[in-house]
């Protein structure tokens, strides 16, 4: 029986996998192409994350990673039509992604004993590396060096689980708010264009 924390990663990896599918898709790729894009969405972060955490990554031992982004690459092309007419897809499927992976990789870290701040690192890096990753395949600038509130969503995710975890709240409830607080972060930074300022450089 998973556990609640594979439930997440497993959601979450399948909803990152459909984000990279879905961009690469718009690029033409074909479907190799798009597998390994989605894959690369989806594993990316996290492996970075065990690297530095001295662990094996979980698609290396585990091969329900390959078999979600294979059943989200089915899903593009069986509903692909539907995915394309709704919406903000992709914002919507990444931020799902980012913020169940943040919560993955906080508690993963703190459950091997690494202090909080090297947890919320940790976070942020399983949240956001996928997707630094997925842009640099389909040749454009990583959504977390621009202007949007990405990467900023996982350190506020990082400081609410932590919050939680201080207060001694239940770990389930604790992951419930800390995903919650990142998925609000972004919406209501797209929503009222809210961003960091640009970095900018001597004016001629």
């Amino acid at each position: 029986m998973p556990t609640f924390v594979q439930i997440l990663d497993f959601i979450g990896t399948f909803a990152f996998a459909i984000s990279g599918i879905r961009l690469a898709s718009a690029k033409r790729f074909d479907w190799f192409g798009a597998y390994v894009v989605g894959l690369a969405t989806a594993i990316g972060g996290g492996t970075i994350r065990d690297v530095l955490l001295d662990v094996t990554p979980g698609w290396m031992t585990n091969p329900i990673y390959l078999i979600c982004t294979g059943l989200a690459l089915i899903w593009v092309i069986c509903f692909g039509r539907w995915l394309i007419r709704l919406n903000n897809t992709f914002f919507i499927f990444d931020t799902i992604g980012l913020a169940l992976f943040t919560v993955v990789g906080v508690g993963k870290s703190i459950a091997l004993g690494y202090p909080f701040w090297v947890a919320i690192i940790m976070g942020m890096t399983t949240g956001a590396v996928g997707g630094v990753i997925r842009d640099i395949f389909i040749n454009e600038v990583p959504l977390i060096f621009r202007k949007d509130i990405y990467a900023i969503a996982c350190i506020l995710g990082g400081l609410i689980y932590f919050a939680c975890d201080l207060f001694a709240v239940g770990h389930i409830t604790t992951q419930i708010i800390t995903a919650g607080s990142v998925i609000l972060a972004r919406i209501v930074a797209v929503k009222y264009h809210i961003s960091l300022p640009v970095l900018k450089g001597n004016e001629e």
